[in-house]
């Protein structure tokens, strides 16, 4: 908390300093000469769309302090809205995917890991801002128990060519049940240049992010929790696998990516020089002092045979470079044509040889990919087009097809259409690791995945909805060969056969009166020979609420309930020790409602938030999870805000 103060007072006098010595508007620097009085006209003549955010994809939006039902689902420790994920717990651990659609695909190899980067803030989740003045957004919500959620970031400009910001989020929870501390922090720092004659133009960014979870394994007597024993409703008095393991991993980046544009003034031609670049190191590991679990009088090691009695410290380490180099000729009425070259580069190691009866485990993968592309981005009326293609030209068989077209009919409707056909290098964690668990050591040579997607989207006046379809070839999963059901011994598999995967989304919100419903539902169906990929059928979110204005508009009021809620399925269990989730077919889970009552509020500039999470429990039996032997939120009521204000 110290820490959090100590970064407030920081941003508050940068935003002091930025007030004295910059422009309104991108103009020359007034120093001190400018009068209080004049600033204040300044600001007042500064209009929305001066207020810019910018995606490293060039697609802008305004800063926004309106209260919509939308801003209620992005309230959340993401940031973003959840619909299709479901969280542990405790706030900043893992969460379960009911969607498969929700995670984006991409060609080149990652380091795993997956149940650590739901918060990891990846390129393209970094914003960039143009402002006229100063601006200042601060996060606030409360957590399970002992701790806080916070996220603070400053936005500020020297002229309207350079413009900068800077950004924590912060977290710790100690959680509800034992051994399930959170301890998160993700500081951003990001820069935008253009030069006076707009023929060079620079965003950079640097990252540095860090997460630690203390990791319980889930209880070990899911009678006691089902059992409505009043005894058990301090949630601490339930048993659990693992009291003292943790996971924490972190990462640091810096990316630049720029554009020199040839010809010395914009014309109906232009050719121009592209540069992208990005260094990225991260760090997983995984601690566990007490190895065997006490399950009522029996002890048993969780995850099997281990070469350590005591004092399990596993590392894994990973860096990768990339640059991107390229050319486009842009024509106002062709479009523009982009020709590309990529070099990826990466190292995944430890620091010894395993020698074992099954074989030889490696310290390290390291590689380098290279591949050419091009693109072709069109944009007519109301026609939108980007299609990019890129194929490796080293030794490793890797393609990129990704074409995407969207026709704005009007300003109310608008229909997207996609295809993406991805030969994907598997993650790094699937073809090596190695642990102090004897059976969590593996060295593999896995085929690239085949994904083929199709997808269309209609954002029209009346509904929006998504259809997707995907077929899969050797998709990679994680699978439990532990033959008691006490213990998990997962390792990696490649499933030999296709599996077709359909999805249909559709989101509709009903007004009257101040009186309004909101309802999205989703939809899926998995062909397959073996149950592998696993979702559930139906998942639905679905709000009524009540919105007004009060004291004469000074206050603008939204209330109202949320319903969540997924059928029965065979949800994935998770495996701490590589943070991943794994098959498994023994006990399917779903089939319960959430119900949350909010009351949110918007006074000027500031947002104020106040919800009663999953009250039902109050009422309803304990058969709630996120994972099996992982159970779902209790109740409990939790507040905060988001202040924005302008210098």
């Amino acid at each position: 908390m110290r820490n959090f103060i100590l970064f407030c007072f920081c941003i508050y006098s940068i935003n002091i300093f930025s007030q004295r010595s910059l422009s309104i508007g991108g103009g020359k620097s007034e120093k001190d000469t400018t009068s209080t009085a004049s600033k204040e006209k300044n600001f007042k003549t500064s209009t929305f769309d001066q207020y810019r955010i910018i995606t490293l994809q060039k697609d802008t939006t305004y800063v926004d302090t309106s209260l919509t039902i939308k801003k209620e689902y992005e309230y959340n420790y993401l940031r973003k809205d959840i619909f299709g994920l479901l969280p542990f717990a405790n706030e900043g651990q893992t969460y379960t995917a009911l969607d498969y659609g929700y995670k984006k695909q991409f060609s080149f190899p990652e380091i795993g890991f997956s149940g650590k980067h739901f918060n990891y803030m990846q390129v393209n989740d970094i914003n960039y801002y143009s402002v006229a003045t100063p601006i200042t957004e601060l996060y606030f919500k409360t957590v399970m128990q002992q701790g806080q959620s916070v996220d603070a970031l400053i936005a500020v400009n020297t002229s309207e060519r350079f413009n900068m910001s800077v950004a924590f989020k912060g977290l710790r929870s100690l959680g509800k049940y034992i051994n399930q501390l959170s301890s998160t922090g993700n500081f951003r720092f990001t820069t935008s240049y253009n030069t006076l004659n707009k023929r060079y133009f620079l965003n950079f960014h640097f990252t540095g992010q860090d997460f630690l979870n203390g990791e319980n394994g889930g209880i070990t007597t899911i009678e006691d929790f089902e059992g409505e024993n009043p005894d058990f409703d301090n949630r601490a008095r339930l048993e659990v696998y693992l009291t003292d393991a943790k996971s924490f991993m972190k990462g640091k980046r810096y990316f630049l990516d720029h554009n020199f544009r040839i010809n010395s003034k914009a014309a109906s031609n232009n050719l121009f020089i592209t540069h992208q670049f990005n260094y990225e190191t991260k760090f997983f590991e995984y601690n566990q002092r007490t190895v065997p679990s006490t399950i009522g009088t029996t002890r048993i090691n969780r995850f099997g045979d281990s070469y350590l009695t005591a004092g399990i410290n596993d590392h894994t380490r990973y860096n990768r470079m990339y640059n991107k180099v390229g050319a486009i000729y842009e024509n106002t009425t062709l479009g523009k044509f982009q020709f590309f070259a990529e070099d990826f580069r990466y190292n995944y190691f430890y620091n010894k040889i395993l020698i074992l009866d099954s074989g030889i485990v490696p310290s390290k993968l390291s590689d380098e990919i290279n591949t050419v592309g091009g693109q072709y981005e069109y944009r007519k009326n109301k026609w939108n087009g980007i299609f990019q293609y890129s194929n490796s030209i080293s030794n490793q068989p890797m393609t990129n097809l990704d074409a995407q077209l969207t026709y704005k009919l009007n300003e109310k409707n608008e229909f997207h259409f996609q295809y993406q056909m991805l030969n994907k290098i598997p993650d790094h964690i699937y073809n090596l690791y190695q642990s102090s668990y004897v059976q969590y050591n593996w060295a593999n040579d896995f085929n690239n995945e085949k994904i083929n997607n199709l997808q269309a989207t209609a954002k029209t006046q009346w509904f929006d909805a998504t259809l997707k379809i995907s077929s899969i070839n050797d998709y990679l999963y994680f699978s439990n060969a532990a033959t008691n059901p006490l213990q998990q011994i997962i390792s990696p598999k490649q499933y030999d056969k296709t599996i077709n995967y359909l999805s249909i989304k559709a989101s509709r919100e009903f007004k009257w009166w101040k009186l309004a419903l909101d309802n999205t539902i989703l939809y899926q169906q998995v062909d397959q020979k073996d149950d592998i990929l696993n979702v559930p059928q139906i998942t639905t979110r679905n709000s009524l609420y009540f919105t007004n204005f009060f004291f004469k508009k000074a206050l603008f009021l939204q209330t109202g309930f949320t319903l969540n809620y997924f059928t029965k399925y065979y949800m994935n269990d998770y495996n701490p020790v590589v943070t991943e989730a794994f098959v498994q077919t023994d006990r399917k889970i779903g089939d319960f409602p959430m119900l949350d009552f909010f009351v949110n509020a918007r006074i000027r500039q500031t947002r104020i938030f106040l919800k009663a999470e999953h009250f039902n429990t109050l009422f309803s039996p304990n058969k709630y999870y996120t994972a099996p032997n992982y159970p779902y939120r209790d109740f409990m009521v939790r507040f905060g805000l988001i202040w924005t204000f302008f210098q």
